[in-house]
């Protein structure tokens, strides 16, 4: 049995398909995770979605900021943007079915026998692995209940930008997911800056990746996120940045992380990719 992890697809199905060919991938045997972002700006949301729902057990998806747009746009709490590409899942018959299913993802997966935790952004320094899946669950049974759109009519913005174990009610569900889904920088006593998009060293004084502020001794779990496509595959310490770029015409890209080797006292993984076609523009 093998147990790879896959950085945003974005409606990149063909490219998913060649990847899944090139790891030799078996839905009897094998595992997949996803680290957010199945859908937007790619040509495919709708058949990623379909694919991705399919295989059942043998996939974990956490959920990303593009994954939770859809859920706005259905709400119409969101206007769509001139390159979202969902128009096809809007529009589909089994739209409830997916849409049901994708609300049910986790914001966090953790699975102590492999070592591996997964989240799609980043979390802040001042979270251990885990009080970050303890706030992860918070808004996971929200997002499962009977009022799932009165939280996302309310889960957009920027504020508050620093972690209070007080916060409480909107702010304290809108912070926890901003961590999970739209985290890049923030600086050493957790505030989020989560207006800067570019590559490290791009940011204002003060403000660091989120996975350099943390402690890998103590966190004693190896990280996997995606939505960062300007980072390397591998990064220093504990962490692995599974997002290359696939829908900028990069590549997605899986790492196989049910075997580990020792390569110069560090745990490496199996890395294998495929290249895409340049499909949207990063600076449009």
């Amino acid at each position: 049995m093998a147990v790879y992890a896959i950085g945003d697809v974005q409606g990149c199905f063909a490219e998913l398909q060649l990847l899944l060919t090139e790891i030799d991938f078996d839905a009897q045997v094998d595992t997949l995770w996803f680290a957010g972002d199945l859908v937007n700006r790619g040509p495919q949301s709708l058949e990623v979605l379909r694919f991705v729902k399919g295989l059942g057990s043998a996939a974990v998806t956490v959920l990303g900021n593009h994954d939770l747009h859809l859920l706005g746009l259905l709400m119409g709490t969101r206007k769509p943007n001139h390159k979202d590409t969902m128009d096809a899942i809007l529009a589909a018959t089994d739209r409830d079915e997916l849409i049901d299913w994708l609300r049910h993802c986790p914001l966090m997966h953790h699975d102590d026998a492999l070592g591996y935790v997964m989240l799609h952004a980043g979390m802040p320094p001042q979270w251990s692995i885990n009080e970050a899946q303890q706030r992860a669950t918070e808004v996971e049974q929200v997002l499962r209940g009977d009022d799932y759109a009165v939280f996302i009519d309310h889960m957009y913005g920027n504020e508050p930008a620093q972690w209070c174990e007080q916060l409480s009610g909107w702010d304290r569900l809108r912070f926890i997911t901003n961590c999970f889904t739209r985290l890049r920088f923030c600086d050493a006593a957790g505030h989020l800056m989560l207006n800067e998009k570019g590559a490290p060293g791009s940011q204002p004084e003060g403000y660091q990746p989120w996975f350099e502020l943390r402690d890998s001794q103590q966190d004693n779990v190896d990280i996997l996120f995606g939505h960062w496509s300007t980072l390397s595959m591998r990064l220093p310490g504990n962490v692995h940045a599974l997002d290359t770029g696939c829908v900028w015409g990069g590549s997605l890209s899986a790492l196989r992380i049910d075997t580990r080797g020792i390569d110069g006292g560090r745990i490496k993984g199996q890395w294998s990719s495929v290249a895409c076609s340049a499909i949207c523009d990063p600076n449009e």
